[in-house]
């Protein structure tokens, strides 16, 4: 070690700075600046020799006259391997042993410097800084899993909100989001996080692309998020070492039944060792900070961000939507189309086509499948007229050859009602259009039955895409105002919007001075026109 950091150390010491935080400025590993520090109080005592003994001469070796020849070569390339140096060493002539040249190597190969890191401190509410950070838990009830810890922190009073989740998607972050801000009562005007694809769809030469949904929450809430850099986690180092302090004190000799469970430890554990404890750098506790970071938080909206997820999923011939594997009743009358779902933290809130709601379900855990939930008032009620109407209702709004096919089906079939709600449900997978074409084609043959236009569709169509089952439902709910007919409007209404504004001051004036001239409009019944 060289003398001018053995002085940077001592210098440093005798200022009252903590090992662990100069270890951590200069790059070096706090074991050596113990030695160092113990070194110079022992000097200092008259314990120790003032200078260090001298070191035995080392012996000549008959690698030393290559070791200029090794210096240019890891000069050149700093990445080179000891056995590609022995290789070339063994070309010179060199016949000595691998580990030779490994252990000459290390010692001449040039080592990295860290760049020390400066640690800056933020006023009252102008930053926080969010992660995620992964465990694999033993639940004494659900087993082994993995699960998320959700962490938001304000760096000026290190006060922190935390949640473990089952999941790091879109949805899960803005509601997590949501509950650190009403936690804390408040937001930070900037939050820094790393490069999460929530956040951040990628980087270019012109900075960060963020994600634009997120920048409409953020916008809600009124703060700017701002991304790190790629590998450099130490620029929001309060965050993660937040994660190290609840594997060593919240995690470490604790048993949990299940997710739920951890999650109600973890509130405790909040609120009676985090915000009480004495934090090592501020000297004071994170709770008596955030009183004095509180009134410079942004304040809550009126209304919190709506952090349902919005998707559609087509009604299958059961009368089931799926979501994650799971099953969801719908009435039985949507059978085949495309309905909105809205998905909350806790419920699956199913609309209609018309987009009134029109069924509500309890959300199945993440990790489930194959359940069902079924509502029986969405049932075929043991009403046959009342079936076959509805049916025909349906298949009277295809056309002509619609009707006949059912006509067809409830005629030659045993279980007509049940194959023509088959066939209603191909409208989820077909174009409209394909599904009629195949319906006149198989009335023109007498194939009346479900799997027979199942074939012709196979042969003859191909299933459309999720965005064109959209379309056709927004095409078919806008056509009744597109055809709704709109009566045309007076061109003088229209000549206003053209007229230039000051051309009314001067009218005004002109009707002030008695001017007889042709009276332009008043702006006042141009602002009522317009």
């Amino acid at each position: 070690m060289d003398e001018k950091l053995r002085n940077e150390i001592v210098q440093r010491w005798q200022a009252k700075t903590p090992q662990r935080q100069i270890a951590r400025a200069l790059g070096v590993a706090r074991t050596t600046v113990q030695h160092v520090i113990y070194r110079f109080e022992r000097e200092r005592s008259g314990q120790a020799p003032a200078s260090p003994l001298p070191r035995p001469s080392r012996r000549p070796s008959s690698l030393d006259e290559h070791d200029a020849f090794i210096g240019k070569l890891l000069e050149r390339y700093p990445n080179m391997t000891a056995v590609r140096v022995h290789e070339e060493l063994r070309t010179r002539g060199f016949r000595g042993s691998y580990t030779m040249v490994r252990l000459r190597v290390q010692a001449l190969r040039p080592q990295p410097t860290r760049e020390p890191v400066v640690r800056f401190e933020t006023s009252p509410g102008v930053q926080a800084q969010m992660d995620y950070s992964t465990y694999d838990l033993d639940f004494s009830e659900e087993g082994r899993r993995r699960v998320y810890l959700f962490s938001y922190v304000l760096s000026y009073s290190r006060r922190a909100y935390m949640r473990f989740v089952e999941a790091q998607d879109f949805t899960t972050t803005i509601r997590e989001h949501v509950r650190a801000f009403a936690y804390l009562q408040g937001v930070a005007a900037v939050c820094v996080y790393d490069n999460m694809k929530v956040v951040v769809l990628r980087h270019d030469e012109d900075g960060p692309l963020y994600n634009p949904r997120f920048l409409a929450f953020a916008t809600h809430y009124g703060f700017k998020p701002w991304a790190c850099l790629p590998r450099r986690a130490r620029t929001k180092g309060r965050v993660e070492r937040k994660f190290d302090f609840v594997q060593k004190n919240l995690l470490n000799g604790r048993s949990f039944c299940n997710l739920a469970h951890l999650n109600e430890v973890s509130a405790w554990w909040l609120a009676q060792v985090a915000d009480l404890r004495v934090h090592r750098e501020t000297k004071q506790r994170p709770i008596d900070r955030y009183a004095l970071e509180r009134p410079h938080l942004v304040p809550l909206p009126a209304q919190p961000y709506d952090t349902a997820q919005v998707l559609y999923r087509i009604a299958d011939v059961e009368g089931f939507v799926c979501y994650q594997q799971n099953y969801y009743s719908v009435p039985w009358r949507f059978i085949g189309q495309s309905l909105p779902l809205r998905i909350t933290e806790k419920e699956v809130i199913i609309y209609s086509p018309a987009v009134a709601e029109s069924a509500r379900h309890r959300l199945f855990p993440r990790g489930t499948s194959q359940q069902r939930s079924v509502d029986r008032a969405h049932r075929p009620r043991d009403n046959a007229p009342e079936h076959l109407t509805l049916l025909r209702e349906r298949f009277s709004e295809l056309g002509t050859s619609a009707r006949r096919f059912l006509d067809g089906v409830l005629r030659d079939q045993r279980y007509g009602k049940n194959q023509a709600r088959r066939v209603l449900a191909l409208l989820g997978t077909y174009a409209r259009k394909d599904l009629l074409a195949a319906l006149e084609r198989a009335v023109r043959f007498g194939a009346y039955s479900a799997p027979a236009v199942e074939r012709i569709l196979a042969a003859q169509a191909k299933p459309k895409s999720v965005l064109e089952a959209l379309a056709d439902d927004d095409r078919r709910r806008l056509q009744p105002l597109l055809d709704e007919p709109v009566s045309p409007r007076s061109t003088a209404e229209y000549q206003q919007l053209c007229e230039d504004p000051n051309d009314h001051g001067q009218a005004n004036e002109a009707k002030e001075a008695g001017s007889d001239d042709e009276r332009r409009p008043d702006p006042d019944e141009s602002a009522g026109l317009a």
